[in-house]
């Protein structure tokens, strides 16, 4: 690839979205959240008033989703821009999941928001998270890593974080949704989750951030 691209994919819980995150600030790269990307796309669907089953306008609007993601040094979060504007609340709206599932089961849509994802692949370089981009989306990225922690540790974190919010949480509860989308990410048709053959296998379990985000750094750096 002419553009430098990291990829960083794994479950949920394992940081990735972190790591990305202080990977791109550090480098200077631009950084692509695919998680995000469809449900941007699903508030754009949503503000043009387009039905879901005209397959047409999906497409012609992921083909010119006007979509940014921007990182902030004084902050853990990324802003996410949707034709100019901030939507990083509307994103985590509960509405907002179930329309871009429903969206994202669509094959025109999924082929046409490949394409932008790839777009995001510009100088001088991009940090691409998620749980294909370096199967699927970026397959010939020179750097490409695979985070994965046990179950427990990953439940254990969503704990811990939906606690720092404010919320409770049933650890049993919590690992058995954990361990229910593994199985429905490994075993799905399409994009099945699973490390790229070339990419950097790291666990996370017993480590802390920081060697996390050293390890990947000193991939990209050799």
């Amino acid at each position: 690839m002419s553009t430098p691209v990291l990829t960083i994919d794994g479950p949920s819980g394992v940081g990735k979205g972190t790591v990305a995150r202080v990977i791109a600030q550090k480098l200077g790269w631009n950084l692509l959240d695919s998680g995000a990307i469809y449900r941007a796309f699903a508030l754009a669907v949503e503000s043009r008033g387009v039905d879901i089953t005209d397959e047409l306008a999906l497409v012609k609007i992921a083909t010119h989703l006007d979509l940014a993601f921007k990182t902030q040094a004084d902050s853990e979060l990324v802003s996410v821009y949707l034709d100019g504007h901030d939507v990083s609340k509307e994103l985590r709206l509960e509405t907002t999941g179930e329309m871009a599932s429903k969206i994202a089961s669509i094959g025109v849509v999924r082929s046409a928001l490949l394409k932008r994802q790839q777009d995001f692949a510009i100088p001088p370089g991009l940090v691409a998270d998620g749980r294909d981009m370096g199967t699927v989306v970026f397959k010939e990225a020179e750097f490409k890593v695979y985070l994965t922690a046990n179950s427990e540790e990953r439940a254990n974190r969503r704990l811990k974080q939906l606690q720092a919010q404010g919320h409770k949480g049933i650890m049993s509860q919590i690992l058995a949704e954990v361990e229910a989308r593994d199985a429905r990410d490994s075993s799905r048709k399409h994009s099945p989750l699973k490390p790229a053959k070339d990419a950097l296998i790291i666990d996370t379990t017993e480590l802390s951030l920081d060697e996390v985000i050293a390890q990947v750094s000193e991939l990209v750096k050799a």
